[in-house]
């Protein structure tokens, strides 16, 4: 019987756990609110309260982002270089 060889990524890498961290942090951030329920300090005239969640907006894209590139690249990574073959449907 011929060894059991991989052809696939690995189910747990660093870069997949770096995507796992950067996808939880805004969600983590957000459902903390005692953490950001109050008023001071101030920025620009608006309370914590308000700026931190349009800061989080900001931040949230930059994680998403982050975590996208570092999937696609782990994609490439892991791509087979072999040609693929198309056949038309219908014909024999």
């Amino acid at each position: 019987m011929a060894p059991h060889v991989r052809t696939s990524a690995p189910l747990v890498t660093p870069s997949r756990v770096l995507v796992g961290i950067l996808l939880a942090a805004p969600f983590v951030a957000m459902m903390w609110a005692s953490s950001y329920a109050r008023v001071e300090p101030r920025l620009g005239g608006f309370p914590f309260f308000y700026w931190y969640q349009i800061l989080w907006i900001f931040l949230s894209a930059a994680c998403t982002s982050g975590a996208y590139f570092l999937v696609r690249r782990e994609k490439r990574k892991y791509a087979t270089t072999a040609p693929v073959r198309h056949t038309e449907r219908g014909s024999r």
